[in-house]
């Protein structure tokens, strides 16, 4: 527990003091850190990857594994359809709905099976992975920069979880509920806009 928090501390101490729309060009356009930066440097996707370790954290058990692992295998598969050249439909507008969705099911404390859990987010992710994949830089290393956008998420979950299971006496589900409804609030910003 005390490892989780240090690396839930680590990871929102290395985030950038500005997120930009998603970038894949200059000092970073060569596969990994490529990668890794980009789930960083746009509001949407690091919220929705923090959203999904709060809402594994309520759900606990085995949630706390499965459901961040089905959204990083789908966001792979998306993200490969992206490098592709497959396009999805309203990749942006369903991202920021995922955010919003994301949100409400922490805020709302949304209690459900793990596979429908790890169906939910595994939707998606698809299009988090889409919007990766299709902004590969180009030149870069398509496999290190899977590997570094797939790192760059879990640290996200992992500062989600760190987040959702830290303890605060009575106040803790109230906490992750609140920070449920800044990401859901963030997330409707960003469909409307």
């Amino acid at each position: 527990m005390k490892r989780l928090r240090t690396l839930a501390l680590f990871v929102l101490a290395a985030l950038p003091a500005t997120a930009e729309a998603h970038t894949g060009v200059g000092l970073h356009s060569h596969g990994f850190e490529a990668g890794f930066s980009h789930p960083f440097t746009g509001l949407d996707h690091m919220l929705a990857m923090v959203g999904v370790g709060l809402w594994a954290a309520s759900l606990g058990g085995r949630a706390r594994y499965l459901v961040p692992l089905s959204f990083m295998g789908v966001m792979v598969a998306g993200g490969l359809l992206g490098i592709a050249g497959i396009a999805l439909p309203m990749v942006e507008t369903l991202i920021a709905a995922s955010v919003a969705a994301i949100g409400l099911v922490v805020l709302l404390n949304v209690r459900v099976p793990t596979p429908i859990a790890s169906a939910f987010v595994g939707a998606c992710a698809l299009f988090h992975g889409h919007a990766h994949g299709a902004e590969l830089p180009a030149m870069a290393n398509q496999w290190g920069y899977v590997a570094g956008f797939v790192l760059a998420t879990g640290l996200l979950h992992a500062a989600g979880l760190g987040l959702g299971m830290a303890r605060f006496g009575n106040a803790e589900g109230l906490l992750r509920r609140a920070a449920g409804g800044l990401v859901a609030v963030a997330g409707l910003a960003l469909f409307a806009g």
